[in-house]
């Protein structure tokens, strides 16, 4: 009797362990150049900008699915920051080099260049986009694809952008606007610091714009099936850890958090650790007391646990850290930034207006750059309270948020308005269709 019983939870167990069959929601860019027969590339020397994240709806590499193709000549492969499988660390160099499983060469445009050369570009036709990106200014994804059109524009070289989710959703616009004095690599594009487009979308508006000196012929080729309500579990669609930090889809949201903070070093924000994005903490904090503070402050859609631990490596590696864990409870009413910046405020309520000094000039050049200027290091250093600084941004915001409607490529249904997020709330979803085959947006004169 003892042994069946056993022999039932272990089943009911193991039923839990087997994950289950789904259809994803939502197709991707590249699920649609299948479904359309790869139109376009009939004849060409294809180029493919990507990495380990840049698979079909079924997980399965956009390089194996271009080359099962006999019509599809893929001839060279590009890769950003973090390499071809995503393997290495933030800002580290990566070189050109020989994919050992296919053979094709790969050229690193987070190298010796961040920009694809005329030798790169050589002999290519059409040059494809196939990148996750995470919908944070700094994430560098965007950048890399703004210099690879600018660079195809140049050669002659048509862009075709793969069309892929914004994991923090459609309708999310947060945060600080860009100084273009402090125009980088991790702050390219004149937009929030979260922008709520897809990067089809926001393709669209770096050549309408004029963002770039040379636009090529863009084909931007949308999904199916995705809206703009949507977050990453709702598109029903694996999720590849799109660099070593960003294990998660809600480390998306995590890194919107805390990244921005981890560039000074004060404080660990989890990277180093287990839980990379997700922590914030110092060997001097008071679990218990940062605790209370945080969630006295009132802010939705987030709770903070106390938590202890170690970092593996980086400036407080080995020393027990006392802070918090941020927990989402309903991650669409919670204001990212806002949360950001309520953390900066206690941050610098503890360490006081001495709170930059004594970091590195390159750190904090790169801290600069990452907020898009120095308003933000400014205020804090004078004792301005978060609130202060979030109002600051609303102007920009509001212009940011008329400007992206003529890029849309997937509407917002017609009952929408600005909630307390921060984020353009809907009355109801749009219609999950198949899109129309791809069309190019016309080359300015």
């Amino acid at each position: 009797m003892m042994n069946m019983q056993f022999r039932k939870w272990l089943l009911l167990f193991l039923a839990f362990l087997i994950p289950l069959s789904s259809t994803p929601v939502v197709e991707l860019g590249i699920d649609t150049l299948v479904k359309f027969k790869f139109k376009g590339l009939e004849g060409k020397r294809v180029g493919l900008l990507t990495n380990q994240t840049g698979v079909n709806a079924r997980g399965v590499s956009t390089i194996d699915v271009l080359r099962a193709d006999k019509e599809v000549n893929l001839v060279a492969l590009y890769s950003p920051e973090h390499g071809l499988y995503g393997a290495e660390l933030a800002g580290d160099a990566v070189s050109d080099t020989k994919d050992v499983r296919t053979g094709l060469p790969v050229y690193s445009l987070h190298g010796t260049t961040r920009k694809p050369t005329p030798a790169m570009l050589k002999g290519i036709d059409v040059l494809l986009y196939d990148l996750q990106d995470i919908g944070c200014r700094s994430y560098t994804y965007i950048s890399t694809m703004g210099l690879a059109m600018e660079a195809a524009g140049e050669a002659g070289v048509e862009f075709y952008v793969l069309d892929r989710p914004n994991p923090l959703g459609g309708n999310r616009v947060e945060g600080m606007p860009l100084d273009p004095t402090f125009r980088s690599f991790v702050g390219q594009w004149n937009i929030p610091y979260v922008y709520g487009l897809t990067s089809g979308e926001l393709a669209q508006m770096i050549v309408k714009e004029k963002w770039i000196k040379k636009s090529p012929k863009l084909v931007i080729v949308p999904m199916g099936g995705w809206n703009r309500e949507m977050v990453w579990p709702d598109t029903g669609l694996v999720w590849v850890p799109t660099s070593p930090h960003i294990p998660m889809a809600e480390s998306c949201f995590h890194y919107v958090i805390t990244g921005l903070i981890g560039e000074l070093a004060l404080v660990s924000t989890g990277v180093g650790y287990t839980q990379p994005f997700m922590l914030i903490g110092h060997p001097s904090f008071n679990a218990f007391e940062w605790a209370d503070r945080l969630n006295g402050r009132g802010l939705t859609g987030v709770t903070f646990r106390p938590a202890f631990y170690k970092p593996f490596y980086g400036s407080l590696k080995g020393q027990m850290c006392q802070g918090v864990q941020i927990h989402f409870w309903d991650i669409s009413k919670a204001n990212l930034l806002q949360i950001s910046m309520s953390l900066m405020q206690e941050i610098r309520g503890r360490f006081g207006p001495t709170i930059y000094q004594g970091i590195p000039a390159d750190k904090i050049s790169l801290y600069d750059k990452v907020c898009g200027g120095d308003a933000l290091r400014n205020h804090f250093t004078r004792g301005g309270t978060a609130q202060e600084i979030i109002a600051t941004w609303e102007p920009s915001l509001q212009a940011f948020r008329e400007l992206r409607k003529k890029y849309l490529i997937y509407p917002l249904p017609v009952a929408s308005s600005l909630s307390k997020t921060g984020t353009e709330s809907v009355s109801s979803k749009a219609p999950n269709k198949i899109p129309v085959p791809p069309k190019p947006v016309k080359k300015e004169k």
